[in-house]
């Protein structure tokens, strides 16, 4: 009886596997509503606006990525947004004027165009496919590997969808 030998076909390929999951940002996001400084929630009055900001203790943002949002319709002057700056600089890790996901998409962005990616160059590479993954995610690593794969693909190692060759 002869023995079969059993070949690992999707380790034949040579396909490589990249994965944006691995790019997903590690440092802790937190939100900072503006409303919550506003008189009635609709108006910036300077001296209460000033005295309710005194009254946070900036110290909880340290090694935090802040978003900094107002989740409401109002007429915020540039001030504000300059204030709120100052007390978080030295204090949050990073900030923005934007919604806490938008946020976390910017911190992952730059997470991937750090990497460092001369290890897939000149091979076939297939992008995992991950339903937790933003779409802006796959076009950003679409317009970085191309420029030096041979092949890229989307999906998975054994059944991927072809992208180019």
């Amino acid at each position: 009886m002869a023995t079969e030998i059993f070949v690992n076909k999707v380790e034949a390929s040579g396909i490589v596997a990249f994965d944006l999951i691995d790019f997903r940002p590690t440092t802790e996001i937190a939100g900072l509503d503006i409303k919550d400084f506003l008189f009635m929630e609709m108006i910036v009055k300077e001296k209460e606006f000033r005295s309710a900001i005194d009254q946070i203790d900036f110290s909880s943002f340290v090694n935090k990525a802040v978003a900094v949002h107002c989740s409401v319709d109002a007429i915020i002057p540039s001030w504000v947004y300059m204030v709120l700056a100052d007390r978080l600089h030295g204090n949050a890790a990073f900030f923005d004027f934007k919604d806490i996901p938008s946020l976390e998409l910017d911190l992952w962005k730059c997470n991937v165009l750090d990497a460092e990616l001369s290890s897939f160059e000149n091979k076939k590479v297939v992008v995992r496919a991950r339903p937790e993954i933003p779409p802006a995610l796959y076009m950003l690593a679409t317009d970085l590997l191309k420029p030096l794969v041979k092949a890229l693909m989307y999906g998975e190692i054994g059944m991927p969808k072809v992208i180019f060759k």
